[in-house]
């Protein structure tokens, strides 16, 4: 994958303390949208991803918290039971490309 080429990343994470938590939580704000309890959904090349985990890992203390990132496939399949964090008529932009999550 080419470090410029834009790719959908959900990241989570397990932050024991809660000042920690609180940075980290802001820190993903700024550049993702919040899906769940600390999971954010972000929209970023490669590039722009290493930076982002580079600033999340002076937040952590590696001994005690958790930070995952997945990229997501170009094209995938959502299935959603339960009450859902976005209205039915969010539209989520990645790739010049609108997908409807509902």
């Amino acid at each position: 994958m080419a470090i410029n080429q834009v790719s959908q990343y959900l990241i989570s994470y397990d932050i024991s303390e809660p000042k920690r938590l609180q940075r980290v939580h802001r820190r993903l704000k700024k550049q993702g949208l919040p899906v769940q309890y600390s999971v954010f959904s972000v929209v970023l090349s490669q590039l722009q991803l290493i930076q982002l985990l580079d600033a999340i890992k002076l937040l952590l203390d590696e001994r005690e918290d958790d930070v995952r990132c997945y990229r997501l496939p170009s094209s995938i399949d959502c299935i959603t039971l339960g009450k859902q964090f976005f209205p039915d008529d969010v539209l989520l932009f990645t790739k010049g490309v609108s997908r409807l999550f509902a």
